[in-house]
């Protein structure tokens, strides 16, 4: 039986479910307390027991364990942990995550940004930084890991056309989404955002460098983080968040905060993302065709109502899911087929000329 204090931890994002898993953890010894990993470094883990964090070191077993399993552990899993003789801190066990929002590296590789989340604020400057494709592909991301999404819209003291921008994302994100815009250093702009701030909630932000994920930590969370500007001239920004970290707030919930993201790759399939397009998806249904690709086919339904820039993100996202199935031999063949295509259509051009 793990030992675990409901109160206590329920700052750091403890819920029912969470609680009802740990009971049913077999450990080997019952001096096992529930934890929660709050950072992760190189050479050294940091757990949080509700009160204080603390270094912990992770048992062998369970390294080669989750290796096996194309896994590591990350900020916001839920871990069993005991103390040696030496009062050194071992994890001897982890949660299975409720939720996970992870990326693919060019190289396939699966990326795990937080586990057990159930918001994200998806921080996106009003600035240079506002890009209304990059904004549909975190939702994407976000909505395939089934976590709650909530634009947050930053810098809207200083940009410019605010309204603009705003009925622009209006148009083209479902409308369920909650979007805000605030001056992310002023608590009474972000007060909008109390109704995700409960109890034993967990929240992540999302976002490029720059974009005021961390301004925002530190007014929801007086967590007291560095915080750069943006650089001038093209108005990129600067990482000041460097790694992933978990931060407590007043109201009882918990912050993740992340390092500026500029490359998103979904971890989902192609029908996983399709379904977090729900505007292309219920078009769809009654397109002509039920293969209907909305290219070119007569009697689409989605081309001449969807925004043709989302219909282009949508398509490239599905691309790229698709490419992530494919196995190595797939890849082959269709590179050979392209190659056969790109030829076919030389030689017509040649017999043209002629």
């Amino acid at each position: 039986m793990i030992a675990l204090d409901f109160a206590q931890l329920r700052p750091i994002g403890l819920q029912q479910a969470i609680a009802s898993a740990a009971a049913q953890l077999e450990l080997p010894s019952p001096a096992a307390q529930l934890l929660r990993v709050s950072a992760v470094h190189r050479d050294s883990i940091i757990v949080h027991d509700g009160l204080r964090e603390s270094p912990a070191q992770m048992l062998p077993q369970l390294l080669h364990a989750l290796l096996e399993q194309e896994q590591l552990l990350t900020v916001g899993d839920w871990v069993a942990a005991e103390a040696d003789a030496h009062g050194t801190l071992w994890i001897t066990a982890r949660l299975s995550p409720v939720t996970q929002i992870a990326r693919r590296g060019n190289d396939g590789r699966r990326q795990v940004l937080a586990s057990n989340v159930d918001t994200a604020l998806l921080v996106m400057g009003m600035d240079g930084d506002f890009n209304a494709r990059r904004l549909e592909r975190y939702l994407a991301i976000v909505l395939a890991a089934h976590v709650t999404p909530v634009v947050v819209l930053s810098k809207a003291d200083v940009a410019d056309d605010v309204a603009g921008k705003l009925a622009q994302l209006k148009q083209r994100l479902p409308p369920p989404v909650p979007l805000f815009a605030v001056d992310t250093r002023h608590a009474y702009d972000v007060a909008i955002l109390e109704p995700w701030l409960g109890a034993g909630q967990t929240l992540v932000l999302l976002g490029s460098s720059g974009a005021g994920k961390s301004s925002l930590t530190n007014t929801l969370c007086a967590a007291g983080q560095a915080t750069n500007g943006v650089r001038h001239g093209d108005g990129r920004g600067r990482h000041t968040t460097t790694a992933r970290s978990l931060h407590l707030c007043a109201s009882g919930a918990c912050i993740i905060d992340t390092p500026g993201l500029r490359s998103w790759r979904a971890d989902a399939d192609a029908d996983t993302l399709a379904a977090t397009f729900d505007d292309i998806a219920q078009l769809a249904s009654t397109c002509q065709f039920r293969d209907c690709r909305h290219a070119s086919e007569p009697g689409c339904a989605v081309r001449g109502a969807v925004d043709g820039d989302r219909l282009r993100n949508f398509h490239k996202l599905l691309r790229d899911a698709r490419r992530i199935d494919e196995t190595p031999l797939e890849r082959i063949a269709a590179r050979a087929k392209w190659k056969t295509i790109l030829k076919a259509g030389l030689e017509r051009g040649k017999d043209k000329r002629r």
